[in-house]
């Protein structure tokens, strides 16, 4: 599997060579890869060092003159820190640009969680004319980034150190969900890297216990593929969101107002309910968190025990 931030890099180099208004600014990363795209797009690639804040408002004023700018740091620093910047200098002034961070959750584990970041997406969500993206993997952040770099929008794309490694069927298209394979019991929606333990729970619950589970597949968060979701909990009657953003809100939020009380059903998450203060890897902070094959197998046999009515 390729590396999402190498694809970043891949990516920009494409479009900067043939869009000459493309400029990338990092944070003090990926400064190794971005050499080719430096090379050949001078004069349009610059690293400002750990001054996110300022980071964000001298991309805005790159954004007034026409340009289209790319903003690239680690999520707590480029988000949360840098969220009144973003708030006022893009939001306000209604500029666009693209903000595209790694180490969303805890991808950086090993580092603490002074690199945690669960509510990014949230805050993004509450900014008007903002479209927020979390490609699981390099071809759908190639396909999604090249499909609104340019829209006028504020884009926010969440990339994982964790993609993850399944093979989706057709063309990735912004705001749609993917339906990774069709199911009758339960619907289990993963969002980005966490596709590979719901695809993983899904086979063992049909292999281990004849739960036939239907799983969709959420790389675009704003705009949200309501009806998607609302066709497939009519469906199935039960759902289960797997996500790494904070509890308080997110996807699962996304899914009870597409339901909209529309028929009896019965709605559960699996998400970051609180702070983790503990380092190891990330396969051991996603378990720490509910967020792993066993918990999406457990949810769901206790969700279906005493079947659809």
């Amino acid at each position: 599997m390729k590396p999402l931030r190498e694809q970043f890099a891949e990516t920009m180099l494409d479009i900067g060579q043939s869009d000459e208004r493309l400029t990338v600014v990092v944070g003090d990363i990926s400064h190794g890869i971005m050499q080719p795209f430096a090379k050949a797009c001078e004069g349009r690639y610059f690293n400002i060092g750990i001054c996110e804040p300022a980071m964000v408002s001298m991309c805005a004023g790159l954004a007034s003159q026409g340009l289209v700018p790319v903003i690239h740091t680690i999520a707590p620093f480029l988000i949360e820190r840098s969220y009144e910047q973003i708030k006022l200098d893009f939001g306000y002034q209604k500029l666009a640009g693209n903000f595209i961070s790694v180490g969303g959750a805890f991808d950086y584990a090993q580092l603490g969680c002074s690199h945690h970041c669960y509510t990014d997406v949230s805050l993004l969500c509450h900014i008007e004319n903002s479209q927020v993206f979390c490609p699981g993997s390099a071809e759908e952040f190639d396909a999604l980034f090249n499909a609104t770099y340019d829209s006028g929008h504020i884009n926010y794309f969440r990339l994982t150190e964790n993609p993850h490694g399944v093979t989706l069927q057709g063309a990735v298209t912004p705001g749609k969900i993917v339906c990774v394979q069709e199911g009758s019991d339960i619907s289990l929606i993963a969002v980005g890297p966490q596709l590979r333990h719901v695809v993983e729970a899904a086979g063992q619950l049909r292999e281990n216990y004849g739960i036939s589970a239907e799983v969709l597949y959420v790389h675009t968060i704003k705009p949200f593929d309501a009806g998607a979701v609302a066709d497939s909990v009519m469906k199935t009657k039960r759902a289960i969101v797997v996500e790494e953003l904070s509890a308080q809100d997110g996807v699962f939020n996304l899914v009870l107002k597409a339901w909209d009380c529309r028929d009896k059903a019965v709605i559960r998450q699996l998400a970051i309910s609180q702070f983790i203060h503990e380092y190891g890897s990330y396969e051991h902070l996603c378990k720490v968190s509910g967020l792993d094959t066993e918990s999406v197998v457990t949810l769901a046999k206790e969700m279906t025990a005493h079947g659809k009515d």
